[in-house]
């Protein structure tokens, strides 16, 4: 059952491959079971729903040494060219610093 009533949602581990955060659904999934994502700061399952506006801290690299915090701006039932999906999300600028 969605939070938000009435918004456009998606699952996460979905959005995740469509914005090319991972080069496969199944490695979102991966990360996502690891506890290296996280939605609005609390931990996301894979079926977790996601909406425009939402905050995702990613703990990527092998170790997940490398922390990116992204704001949700789309969502894409379709993964397409690098240049669109880098349009679904926007870097915050704490993260950009680190």
């Amino acid at each position: 059952m969605s939070d938000k009533p009435g918004l456009p949602r998606m699952r996460l581990d979905k959005w995740l491959w469509a914005a090319r955060l991972y080069k496969t659904r199944g490695l979102a999934v991966e990360f996502i079971e690891k506890g290296r994502v996280q939605v609005n700061g609390q931990p996301a399952k894979r079926s977790r729903e996601l909406h425009v506006g939402d905050l995702l801290a990613l703990r990527q690299g092998a170790q997940g040494e490398i922390t990116r915090e992204l704001r949700v701006l789309g969502l894409s039932e379709m993964r397409g060219p690098a240049p669109v999906a880098q349009q679904l999300y926007e870097e915050t600028p704490q993260s950009i610093a680190a």
